[in-house]
């Protein structure tokens, strides 16, 4: 395997003829569970609640599509880029129980999940050659996903995704407009309008995007000026118990719409390997904004061909938002 760079949309691509395809898992004995006698690569754990030997934990993913050795050794192919996926592919086990999803878990047991997180990120931008550290949760079989056991899944790689690059682009430019974050204005705006405010819980809120990619799409975002998830987590271990309780009643809340979904952590780049050449990193303590977006998937209906880089949304937020506002959820 191998990555490669298109050169028109300057996006990284994985290939290979051996890539494995992602498909559920239904072995007999699960390999994340407590009693497996898998031999499983562990990386860091959470300590127990109550008496269970851990609550969350990171093991090394069993089909890595990163591998942490060595360099990436970026070279030129004619006008074409291409390096070894040299990184790491980790699964983030949610759980130490089966059926304990992120949205019928306690508080408890989702907050240590996403300190679990922030340890994991914090740790891998120690490394200098990775530029990114990605988290990323895909749940039913329209989005891809792997194990059954509750789980998410961690990259980090020697490059910057393509949408963050975008982000970090916007971020910047508004910052140099206008010396404030886009973020905190968008956030400022959608409370004093409230038209797609989701909820409220203590520091963050969930709300459904001006512009949807999909219907429904929906960010959870802290009210308090943050570019790093993983610094607000260990700084302020308090706050992912309210971040777990918000993420908890979402993820039901869309639910009652569909099963399956993806839900991406966007946080900052890593600052030890800053790029003199984009100049992204040089007020980005105070132009990004960490959030998380899930973006659900509805079954698809046939319509015509529409430019892809086009996202279109049969919903608007406004209406998204009053449907999942009366959506019965669990106290």
């Amino acid at each position: 395997m191998e990555l490669r760079k298109d050169p028109i949309t300057r996006s990284w691509v994985i290939t290979g003829d051996d890539v494995p395809e992602a498909a559920p898992r239904t072995d007999a004995s699960c390999r994340f569970c407590p009693e497996s006698r898998e031999p499983a690569q562990v990386v860091a754990s959470m300590s127990g609640l109550a008496s269970t030997p851990w609550s969350a934990r990171a093991v090394v993913h069993p089909d890595a599509l990163y591998r942490i050795e060595g360099e990436a050794g970026r070279r030129g192919d004619g006008i074409y880029d291409r390096m070894r996926p040299v990184g790491a592919h980790e699964v983030l086990v949610e759980n130490h129980s089966h059926s304990a999803e992120l949205w019928n878990a306690s508080d408890a047991e989702i907050e240590q999940f996403l300190l679990l997180a922030a340890h994991r990120i914090q740790d891998l931008k120690r490394d200098e050659r990775f530029k990114y550290v990605s988290i990323f949760k895909n749940h039913g079989h329209s989005a891809g996903q792997e194990f059954e056991h509750p789980t998410s899944q961690l990259t980090a790689t020697t490059f910057v995704p393509r949408r963050v690059l975008y982000e970090l682009r916007a971020g910047r430019e508004y910052f140099q407009a206008k010396e404030r974050c886009v973020f905190c204005d968008i956030i400022s705006q959608e409370l004093r309008q409230e038209l797609r405010i989701l909820e409220v819980r203590g520091d963050f809120i969930a709300m459904c995007p001006y512009a949807p990619r999909v219907p429904y799409e929906t960010w959870i975002i802290p009210r308090t000026h943050e570019a790093a998830f993983e610094r607000m987590g260990l700084n302020r271990p308090g706050l992912m118990r309210e971040l777990g309780a918000l993420l908890r009643r979402t993820l039901q809340r869309i639910r009652t719409i569909t099963e399956d979904f993806h839900l991406v952590l966007h946080t900052s780049p890593n600052s030890l390997h800053r790029s003199g050449n984009l100049g992204y990193w040089k007020t980005i303590d105070e132009d990004y904004h960490w959030h998380i977006e899930i973006l659900p998937i509805l079954a698809s209906k046939a319509k015509s061909y529409t430019f892809k880089e086009v996202y279109y949304s049969p919903l608007t937020s406004e209406t998204a938002v009053k449907r999942l506002r009366d959506a019965k959820i669990e106290v």
